[in-house]
């Protein structure tokens, strides 16, 4: 089904099973046979189908009880992907398609029909517990990102489930807190990801969110459900819950949402049978819900092919490949990378690099295949001598002798490695973080290791970005890990030793200090929180504040250098708001190395507020040394638009094309004017004088016919009066000046409505 398709036509598309179906089974199958299974029946031809959580590995539990929802208990072992908040950071579109296909054959051979992932939600908070699950704090990268995960899982006849739908930005009161966002924010902010990937990727399934949207909740919202994800993206998948997202199934199924999980209490076909007998749910409702679903699973398994044993070692080094492609190089004092053969000794410290901390905490938790430590892999990539020393435990606790051993090893090296990071307790699914520190007792080892005179290079294990400014300054080099999966020891050692590159850039930005963060006065809420950053999150509030930030968004250094040069903007007709963009990159350096080009638009004055710039486009490129590589990047109607009262809107005008490595570094530029007509909005009585003077038409109309109208009254209609009345309705202000308020105001309307619905178009 494409996005032209409409509600309707879905209404119609039933199942061929459904005749053979009793209302009671109808109902079965919308909720779950068990905790991970969808409902089999066999006289029908019915199979049941496998869903369980990822999305950066296969946790497929042991047993189907539903107990452990959280993953203490084992699961099948799988290979641990890096997570969301590492592959982000890569920014690189086949990778992540790369990894979504192993995790589809992965989950193909351990029986499983739906992986619940990819979790693209916008990081609007650093504090948010589940962050290291998500891409991004920009809508783009996290939908472009998402678009290839979910490609890459379902060639494989896996299907995905994007999650969570939608604006779930915190942990706290997940279940019940309402999300207070303005349509505009939804639309620009938090909705994108999802829909690049509904319309690019055409998923299996969406997830719906615990949380309310505007008082409403997700799992309940028409609106969210059927008419954004049906009727204005043409989804043709189904939705399903959040393990016990449901509270009101009929509700639910009435709103748009197909498959409740898991099954709880004694099901939920009493009430949706009920519910039909008394003329609340429609049976056609039900038939339309189960239909989706069969129709979902049989193009799954129309798709397969024969089930392939995974080949474990290939997918272990896809995940080390995967970890050095996504870790940052945040500073570099030239110490990186290391010698690998010398007589000088290296001081690996801290408990990180033996024990290492690689995924996070909740229903993501993945049995590794295997695991490689740090400091086992650092020993078997230099012919160096390695010593080591824990430094702190894992669990924060102050110990005297780990420092004093950590000082005697860092003493009797010429370079020290020293791991940081957050420990499992401080970020996980079900709670969010209380501040953004690194824990105090790797922070007093630091600073001790600073009073030495061995150089330190940083090396950080974390899923949320943490406050580097009592680090940054007493390191040589910070390389930020993230969480890097069951490879991330071996890719530290690759990035180390120059084996591999430092491949990523941040997509979040690392600010000095929380109480930047614009939703820190709005977080985390009570029953409600309230979105009042509006579309400001990330570098668009840094940017649009020009406020000094630790690192910015894109930033990433390399082993090499690049040159932008020879910026190129096509614009075939200024009418159409459709241009090319070259630019050409050169390797000025002596390694190969790869370099992420981003394209930002920068919109000039129009009648909304906007950030000052926004991601518009990126391609990574691997160019060799002494090399160059042309990028061209396009940019269509959507890349230039935002949300108003119509719909997305472009308006004319000039908007500069920003080309550069960073949101910080935009070394290339060049301003661009659309001559497209501007799309009016209706202008009436009960619209405010300041929209009336916003208007190229209605402007100079109601000051010729307000002049004439209400001259001589108490109210004259001159600029410092608009001005003052600038939020008065034009039916209120005409009234105050005891004229002919009806007259006067429907003269107007006519007279614009006659001037033409369009512009002229230039402004």
């Amino acid at each position: 089904m494409t996005a032209s398709t409409t509600i309707e036509e879905q209404s119609h598309m039933t199942h061929p099973a459904i005749s053979n179906l009793t209302p009671l089974e109808k109902a079965s199958l919308v909720s779950g046979e068990s905790f991970w299974r969808t409902t089999t029946i066999e006289h029908a031809g019915i199979e049941g189908a496998m869903l369980t959580d990822g999305p950066h590995g296969i946790r497929l539990q042991g047993s189907d009880s539903g107990e452990d929802h959280l993953g203490i208990a084992d699961s099948a072992p799988a290979t641990a992907f890096p997570t969301g908040s590492a592959l982000g950071s890569s920014w690189d579109v086949s990778l992540l398609e790369e990894i979504g296909t192993a995790l589809g054959v992965e989950a193909r051979y351990l029986g499983v029909d739906i992986l619940l992932g990819p979790g693209v939600n916008m990081k609007r908070s650093p504090l948010c517990g589940r962050n290291f699950e998500y891409f991004s704090e920009d809508p783009r990268h996290a939908g472009v990102l998402g678009a290839a995960w979910v490609r890459g899982i379902q060639t494989q006849g896996v299907g995905a489930s994007v999650k969570h739908f939608a604006a779930n930005n915190q942990e706290t009161k997940r279940m019940t807190v309402s999300a207070e966002v303005d349509e505009r924010t939804l639309r620009e902010i938090y909705f994108p990801a999802f829909e690049r990937i509904v319309t690019e990727a055409d998923p299996a399934t969406v997830m719906c969110s615990y949380n309310r949207i505007n008082g409403v909740l997700s799992s309940q919202n028409k609106w969210l459900l059927t008419d954004v994800l049906r009727g204005d993206w043409g989804f043709a998948g189904y939705v399903v819950s959040d393990w016990a997202a449901v509270q009101d199934p009929a509700a639910a199924l009435a709103a748009g949402l197909d498959l409740e999980m898991p099954p709880l209490g004694n099901g939920s076909e009493p009430a949706l049978l009920k519910a039909i007998d008394d003329g609340l749910l429609t049976e056609s409702a039900l038939e339309q819900a189960v239909s989706r679903i069969l129709t979902v699973h049989d193009r799954l398994r129309a798709h397969r092919g024969p089930v392939k044993k995974p080949d474990l070692d290939a997918h272990h080094a896809l995940a080390r490949r995967a970890a050095s492609a996504s870790s940052v190089l945040l500073t570099n004092d030239n110490i990186l990378p290391l010698e690998r053969d010398s007589a000088d000794a290296i001081a690996v410290i801290g408990e990180l690099a033996r024990t290492p901390r690689y995924q996070g905490a909740g229903s993501s938790h993945i049995h590794p295949t295997r695991l490689d430590s740090a400091i086992d892999a650092i020993n078997a990539s230099t012919t160096r001598p390695v010593t080591f020393a824990a430094g702190y435990h894992l669990d924060g606790r102050t110990d005297r002798d780990l420092v004093t051993e950590a000082l005697r090893v860092a003493e009797g090296a010429s370079v020290v490695v020293l791991f940081l990071g957050l420990p499992d307790g401080d970020e996980s699914e079900g709670f969010d973080r209380e501040h953004i520190d690194l824990p105090y007792a790797q922070l007093e080892l630091a600073a001790e290791l600073a009073t030495t005179d061995t150089p330190i290079v940083v090396v950080l294990s974390n899923g949320g970005v943490v406050d580097l400014g009592p680090v940054v300054d007493k390191a040589s080099a910070i390389l930020e890990l993230w969480l890097g999966g069951q490879a991330s020891g071996s890719a530290a050692a690759d990035v180390l030793f120059g084996i591999a590159e430092p491949g990523g850039r941040l997509a979040e930005t690392i600010p000095n200090k929380l109480a930047d963060n614009p939703a820190h006065l709005n977080w985390p809420g009570d029953d409600s929180v309230l979105y009042g950053e509006r579309a400001y999150i990330g570098y668009r509030w840094y940017d649009a504040r020009e406020m000094d930030v630790r690192f910015p968004f894109g930033h990433g250094l390399s082993y090499t250098t690049f040159e932008y040069s020879d910026l190129q903007v096509v614009v075939p007709d200024p009418q159409s708001p459709h241009v090319t963009v070259r630019v050409t990159v050169t390797n000025t350096g002596k390694r190969d190395g790869s370099e992420v080009v981003q394209l930002y638009v920068a919109p000039h004055s129009g009648r909304v507020d906007r950030p000052v710039r926004e991601l518009r486009g990126f391609e990574k490129v691997m160019i060799p040394a002494g090399q160059h590589k042309v990028v061209e990047l396009e940019l269509s109607d959507r890349d230039f638009a935002y949300w108003g009262k119509q719909g997305w809107t472009v308006d004319p005008g000039d908007y500069t094309i920003e080309v550069g490595p960073s949101s910080r570094s935009l070394p290339l530029t060049e301003v661009v004017t659309l001559d497209v007509p501007l799309l009016r909005d209706p202008l009436t009585g009960d619209s405010t004088i300041a929209e009336w003077l916003a208007d190229p038409v209605g402007s100079p109309l109601m000051k010729e016919m307000l002049a004439v109208a209400m001259e001589g009254s108490a109210v004259p209609a001159t600029d410092d009066v608009f001005k003052l009345a600038a939020d008065v309705t034009l039916s209120t202000f005409v009234s105050f000046g005891g004229g002919d308020q009806d007259g006067v105001v429907t003269a107007l309307e006519r007279a614009v409505a006659e001037a033409g619905a369009a512009l002229p178009a230039s402004r």
